[in-house]
């Protein structure tokens, strides 16, 4: 049997996050990854709410053996934002979770990366889900991350389709495309040196909005979970927020995954949710559920109306060696059926 790949997840917790996190967590459970680390940024809430939700996830999982990791608070350049119309006032939608006995590490999460890069080479997979903060400050202080890490994946950018913030912009560039730029500058660089050096994958818009998951997929888990009554996310009725799920763990997914699909209802015109980030962690753990292209990938900052643009450039018109492997297209229905 093959040895358990070693994972980290950078996250904005976040509702898709929070989703992401229970993957990794089910993949660890069988024996598919080692979840090594959570690290935390500011995005869809404040860096120290990211932490105080991602400690209290793993807590109902019985994971508070991973360690988690407060990073950067604020972009490197520009102000924070945070998106509660999406994500509800705490991050986490309707979804209540016990404050965390669990402290958060003593480390920085930058400091976690760069120790945990250098003592295991080669090794890592580093999933990002939010902004790209701590990553930017990471690769500033060790340029030799990009060979340090096995491989880099992120969900992330809108590639050749609208974005989600701006019309060109997708959320987790748009908070910090300094940080992107840098990011995707440093992978660049790192491979002219050295071809051999893997690119990252990048999940942007064009694959994540391709598997909805909707109220049918939420009573496909709650039975495959066991749990009773089933959860239908039927459209509510406004006489109830809360699931009444037996499962806790279907009850936190049912709560949040709700919010988020009031959201769609609103602002998409389904009743139903793009769970971007859990996408990326599974094609971390079988790159067969995408395919990709290999193109050279920058990001706009100073656009009147496209900062935060991520830049592909698919005609190779600068003649630059591609930095990344943008996936195109996805199994959105293996994805679902992985994830329930």
């Amino acid at each position: 049997m093959p040895s358990r790949v070693p994972v980290i997840l950078d996250v904005d917790t976040g509702i898709d996050d929070a989703l992401a996190i229970l993957y990794a967590v089910a993949s660890d459970a069988l024996g598919e990854v080692e979840l090594r680390a959570v690290t935390c940024v500011s995005g869809n809430v404040d860096a120290r709410q990211v932490a105080e939700n991602t400690l209290a996830l793993l807590e109902l999982v019985a994971r508070p053996d991973v360690e988690v990791a407060l990073g950067r608070e604020v972009p490197l350049v520009r102000p924070i934002e945070t998106t509660p119309d999406t994500h509800g006032g705490r991050g986490i939608g309707h979804a209540v979770l016990p404050a965390a006995a669990t402290k958060l590490s003593s480390r920085h999460a930058v400091d976690l990366l760069l120790d945990e890069a250098r003592r295991m080479p080669g090794e890592i997979t580093l999933v990002t889900l939010g902004p790209l903060t701590n990553l930017a400050v990471t690769a500033l202080r060790e340029p030799d991350l990009p060979r340090l890490l096995r491989r880099w994946v992120l969900m992330g950018g809108a590639y050749r389709t609208p974005g989600n913030t701006t019309p060109l912009s997708e959320w987790n560039i748009h908070c910090d495309p300094e940080a992107a730029r840098i990011c995707f500058a440093a992978w660049g660089q790192a491979i002219e040196r050295d071809p051999t050096i893997q690119r990252p994958l990048a999940l942007g818009l064009d694959v994540t909005e391709g598997a909805p998951f909707t109220p049918e997929h939420m009573v496909a888990l709650a039975r495959r979970a066991g749990s009773e009554p089933d959860e239908s996310l039927a459209a509510p009725d406004g006489e109830r927020e809360r699931s009444v799920a037996g499962n806790p763990v279907v009850r936190f997914v049912a709560d949040a995954l709700r919010y988020y699909m009031e959201f769609h209802q609103r602002y998409d015109g389904f009743y139903g949710a793009f769970i971007h980030d859990p996408l990326a962690v599974a094609a971390a753990l079988d790159p067969s559920l995408v395919s990709t292209q290999a193109v050279t990938v920058d990001v706009e900052l100073r656009g009147e109306l496209t900062a935060g643009a991520t830049i592909a450039d698919w005609r190779r018109l600068w003649h630059r060696t591609p930095n990344t492997d943008v996936a195109v297209t996805a199994d959105g229905t293996a994805f679902l059926d992985r994830f329930i």
